[in-house]
């Protein structure tokens, strides 16, 4: 069972996360997928299945009831209702795929991936998303993209973090899929202030114009990221490919903020 994400000892940090002493460019994420077993990140139990072990993973907040076309989390059970921000206001693109819900213990694991570059909390969440995937295309077929793009980063920043999430998580995808995948479809022009903390107003006037298609993209693209937030990457990246030719666009990530 989860614990909790805070070290209660400080031999815990040596245990789960060793590969925080190796320097962030000498980390592969295709090498952390190499060993399936391992111990459990979440509560240091020795038998775990890509870094949780069982109790600890259905102990993960699942998006079970969400809308249909942006998963945001909805109190009434099912997946074919949608929110009503989406009957509002479409978003572009076909639909949001995000098996959880960002939340206690996800929050967490994605903020030491993300922020302190503790990739042994990710592997879990992404070799599980790509699972769930694999059953979606099993049941959808039509579903499947011709390419997966990784959310841009710009350059300053991917080279101040040592690593772009999105691209972790769309190279494990594209090696269990056969999906091709690629980083470099859609660039970012210039620099923005973090989309974090932002409402979903101020993070799409802070979007406007900084993405570029650097060439003509295939029909179906499934956009990868880590966490949805408001949707406002997800709809200005959709919008600048489907003005470049690509026909449907969606949106493949870890999680999926309640609100």
């Amino acid at each position: 069972m989860i614990k909790g994400l805070k070290s209660l000892s400080t031999l815990i940090t040596p245990k789960v996360n060793s590969a925080k002493r190796i320097p962030r460019a000498q980390i592969s994420i295709k090498g952390l997928f190499q060993l399936r077993g391992g111990q459990c990140v979440a509560c240091l139990e020795p038998h775990a299945h890509f870094g949780l072990c069982t109790p600890c993973r259905q102990d993960l907040p699942a998006n079970h009831s969400h809308c249909r076309c942006c998963a945001l989390p909805i109190a009434y059970a099912g997946d074919e209702l949608i929110c009503g921000q989406c009957l509002k206001d479409p978003p572009p693109f076909s639909r949001i795929v995000a098996p959880w819900r960002y939340r206690f213990p996800v929050d967490g694991m994605v903020q030491r991936y993300k922020y302190n570059g503790q990739r042994a909390y990710a592997r879990p969440l992404i070799q599980d998303l790509s699972t769930h995937l694999t059953l979606m295309l099993e049941t959808h077929p039509e579903r499947t993209p011709d390419l997966l793009l990784a959310s841009p980063m710009h350059p300053a920043r991917r080279r101040k973090r040592g690593f772009n999430q999105a691209a972790d998580i769309a190279e494990h995808i594209s090696r269990q899929s056969g999906i091709p995948w690629s980083a470099d479809l859609v660039v970012r022009n210039r620099r923005t202030r973090p989309q974090r903390g932002l409402n979903r107003e101020e993070r799409l006037a802070n979007l406007r114009g900084i993405y570029q298609v650097t060439r003509i993209p295939p029909a179906s693209i499934a956009i990868v990221d880590d966490v949805v937030t408001t949707g406002a990457t997800a709809r200005s990246l959709t919008e600048v490919l489907l003005e470049a030719g690509a026909r449907e666009v969606q949106i493949w990530a870890l999680a999926r903020t309640p609100g």
